[in-house]
């Protein structure tokens, strides 16, 4: 019995999972369409191709198209393009942190970095180059 004195009752059918249904977590279903969305979007106010985007993802770049489209679903169970697509969009919330705009994103990924010896748009192509750049951007957050 609830507060208002009303009774629900838990009906077993045969066959069915009714309790199992309530108890899914909309929360982890969905996580690949958000992560999908947001690495889309990041990619896009960064003015990134599809071809490097692939490379950053360690996808195709037929799979990079058909992700931009809507065709293809990040998911966790694919490990590596999962984790870094993560990554890539935690890289993409410190710049937009720290320069405040696309445009000027656009531009420090474009230009040489000193401290980083390449260019940040080159060196995202890689697990290593997108861990440094990563890494050198949270690190320019906690000065401020």
């Amino acid at each position: 019995m609830n507060v208002s004195g009303e009774r629900f009752y838990e009906y077993n059918f045969p066959g069915s999972n009714f309790m199992g249904a309530l108890q899914h977590n909309p929360v982890e279903a969905s996580a690949p369409a958000t992560l999908t969305k947001a690495v889309v979007r990041a990619a896009g106010f960064l003015s990134l191709s599809q071809a490097a985007l692939a490379d950053v993802l360690g996808i195709s770049p037929a799979t990079a198209s058909r992700l931009v489209g809507g065709n293809y679903s990040l998911q966790p169970a694919r490990k590596r393009e999962w984790e870094f697509a993560l990554l890539f969009v935690r890289m993409f919330r410190s710049l937009q942190a720290i320069v405040g705009n696309d445009h000027d994103a656009q531009t420090w990924l474009k230009n040489e970095n000193l401290a980083l010896g390449a260019r940040p748009l080159e060196l995202i192509r890689s697990a290593e180059g997108l861990v440094r750049v990563l890494h050198y951007l949270d690190a320019s957050r906690a000065r401020l």
